[in-house]
Order: structure tokens, then sequence, then C-alpha cells
């Protein structure tokens, strides 16, 4: 008998992962918003998880609502009981309000994601697909929380570091908490030296024009291209639609010694318009090849209706191909936008003039004993938030954009 498949097991291993899981997270949100040094219990969560996973399978109630309260009493309870009431501060180093929070906040989310892996799961025995689809949720849900904890960990601990005096810091690296009663010229003197004393305005405009020229001139050349790779018949067409990422088999540091000296003597090497020719040559391949797909799956009626209508191949390209691929456009532009807002190589060895450092550029300037931490954490805000909302804001194109013209038909 496959003990695996029964309910009852299930629902007690759900419960003492994702008892551990939320133990864990708990913990390490203390440390960082306190300083404190805590240790990890994990026997407890063990315990506490498992029960509650037990107690969820058991105890199913026809009023959802009632279920939820027991089962979030019931794990705070279990937690507490467990770890013989110090579930994260035994040594009683913190105050008690702060512990108790923690405790609440454990418990609500613990049962929640205990509840939501189990589902309508019954205690005895399942069916083979459904036992399979239990442990695929289960361990779904698992990924999606190690995920957002690998992003937002460093994330919100690089922010928090940036809004910290250097002496808070040296005083004690682990806490990251901030007293938002010292003000705002206080807790954004970072940012604000950085804009006046290091001038990452101008940092920010040059990134801007590198990037969105970067754009242009990649859609510029990818979108007629994509387009005649797709839909036109000439010699070499299969070669040139296989071979056009081949370009990104070949390391960028073998190619920066002889652009560095091909640019050095055309006058380009310290100019953003040397950046500017560079980046398309990176970005323009897989430009290509994310159109190429999507043009390949517009209906070829299109082009031929155009063509008797006396359109010419760019008017058809123009008024027809682009207007119907504006989804697949917007996510290249998005893509390309990013490689060129977070190049380094390039403009390391191509910048040497400080008033035209782009933001990846300059904020290696900032890595020295001279400049306080803070302030290259600050920085390091400062070059990821534009793109991180851009990338929230065009996510729809995005996700539309990657997954158009993978299946034709």
């Amino acid at each position: 008998m496959k003990f695996w498949m029964h309910g009852i097991f299930g629902s007690v291993l759900a419960g003492a992962l994702w008892g551990v899981v939320w133990q864990i997270v708990a913990t390490m949100a203390l440390i960082v918003s306190t300083g404190a040094g805590l240790s990890l219990q994990t026997g407890p969560a063990v315990l506490a998880g498992a029960s509650a996973g037990l107690f969820a399978i058991l105890f199913r109630s026809e009023s959802t609502v009632l279920r939820h309260i027991c089962g979030v009493l019931a794990m705070g309870v279990l937690i507490w009981g467990f770890s013989l009431g110090a579930p994260y501060d035994p040594k009683a180093i913190l105050p008690a309000w702060q512990s108790w929070l923690t405790l609440v906040i454990a418990a609500g989310t613990g049962w929640f994601s205990i509840a939501a892996a189990i589902g309508n799961m019954s205690p005895a025995r399942q069916a083979r697909y459904a036992a399979e689809k239990f442990y695929l949720r289960l361990v779904w849900g698992l990924g999606l929380m190690m995920f957002v904890l690998i992003v937002a960990i460093p994330f919100y601990v690089m922010v928090m570091t940036s809004l910290k005096s250097q002496q808070s810091l040296l005083g004690n690296p682990l806490d990251f908490s901030i007293d938002p009663g010292v003000g705002g010229a206080v807790l954004f003197r970072s940012y604000i030296e950085l804009f006046t004393k290091y001038d990452f305005g101008t940092l920010l405009i040059n990134s801007t024009i590198v990037s969105v020229m970067t754009v242009l001139i990649t859609l510029l050349f990818a979108v007629p291209g994509a387009y005649a790779v797709a839909r036109l018949r000439f010699p070499g067409r299969k070669w040139l639609s296989g071979s056009v990422l081949m370009i990104y088999l070949i390391p960028a540091i073998i190619l920066v010694i002889p652009l560095y000296a091909v640019f050095s003597q055309l006058g380009l090497r310290n100019s953003l318009l040397g950046l500017c020719i560079v980046y398309p040559a990176t970005t323009i391949p897989v430009a290509l090849y994310m159109l190429r797909g999507y043009f390949a799956g517009l209906p070829s009626e299109l082009d031929d209706a155009g063509l008797m209508d006396g359109l010419s191949r760019l008017q058809i390209i123009t008024r027809i191909a682009m207007p119907l691929s504006t989804p697949a456009i917007a996510s290249v532009a998005l893509y390309v936008f990013m490689i060129a807002w977070n190049e380094f190589l390039f403009a390391f060895m191509f910048l040497d003039d400080v008033k035209l450092f782009t933001l990846s550029r300059g904020i290696v300037s900032l890595n020295s004993s001279e400049v306080p931490r803070q302030h290259l954490m600050a920085g390091a805000v400062i070059a990821t938030t534009p793109v991180l909302v851009i990338f929230l804001w065009f996510e729809r194109f995005l996700v539309s954009g990657l997954t158009a013209g993978s299946v034709k038909g």
C-alpha cells in the first residue's frame, strides 16, 4: 500500500513543511527588523505544523470562516505550546508585543498555507491523480515562497541599508530597522547626497539616453529583419534564421579588446554614441529571434490583401504587421531596455569621463573606502527602481509577447 497517497500523510507533511518555512521567515523578519541575535527553533515548528495539518484534514467544518478561525487559533497555540512559551525569543531580548505579533502573523500565514495546500483532500487514500495534484500544488507553493524570499530579502536589505546612518551600520550591521522619527532629511540623506554631491542626475540621464536609443535602433533593424525572415523567401533564409543567435556564443569579453582599439581610432571610445552602436549590435539578434516567431504566426492572407491593395512591403510592415504585433514589440523593447540599462562591461571599458558615466558605471565608482556603504546601496536602489517599475507596468505585454508565436495555427 502506498502510504504517500493517503490524505493524512500528505496533510501532516504539508503542515510540517509550511510550519518550518514560516518559522524561518518569522525569525528572519525579527532579526532584520530589530537586529537581535535570535535562534531558529525548527523542532517546535515541525510539530506545530504537522499537528495543524492533521487538524485541517480531520476537522473540516461546513463553515469556512469558522474553520479558518479555529485553525489560526490552533496553529498559534501549538507553536506557543511546543516552544514552551518562547517560539522566537527564548532569552526575552525583545519586547513582548513583538513576539506576540510575530506569533499571530506566523500562525495566520502558516494555517492558510496549509489549508491551501490540502484543499479538498480527504483523509482516506487518494487516487493517483489527486495525490500527484496535491504534491504538485505543495511543491509549487514552496517553490514560489522560496523565489519570493530570494528576491525580496536582498532588496529589503538594500533599501534599509540605504536609509541608515554610518554610525548605526557600524554599531550593529545586522540591524536593518529604521527610525522614521529622525525626519525625511536624515532618513534620505544618502539619496540627497548622491544627487547633490555625486551628480547621479547626470548618470540617470546618460543611462536613459543610451537605453532609449538602443531600443529605437534595435527595433528599427529587428522589425523589418524579423518580418523578412518570417514572411519572405530568399536564398540563405533558413541558415540566417537558425544562426541569428550565434553571436551569443561569443563571450562579450572577447569583443571588448578589438572594439576598444577600433573605437579609439574612430574617436568613439569615450562617448555615448559608441555605446549606442555597441549595444544594438548585441541586442538586435535576440530581438530578431523573438519577433520572428510572432510574425510567422500572423495570417499570410493579410499580406496578400495588402499587396492587392497596392501596399509596398514597408507599408505592410508599418500598417499591418506592426499594429498586430504590439505585444511582441513591447516585450522586445522592454527586454532590450533592461539589457542596455544594466550593461556594465562595455560601459566600464569605453567610458572614462565621469560626466558620461551610465548608472552601472557610476555605481562601481562608489564602491570604495571613501564612500559610505549606504551611498552604494542607495545607488543600487536608484538603478533598480526604474527598471522594476517599467517591468511591472509592461508585464502584461511581456508575458503575451513572449508566448505569442510559439504555437502556429
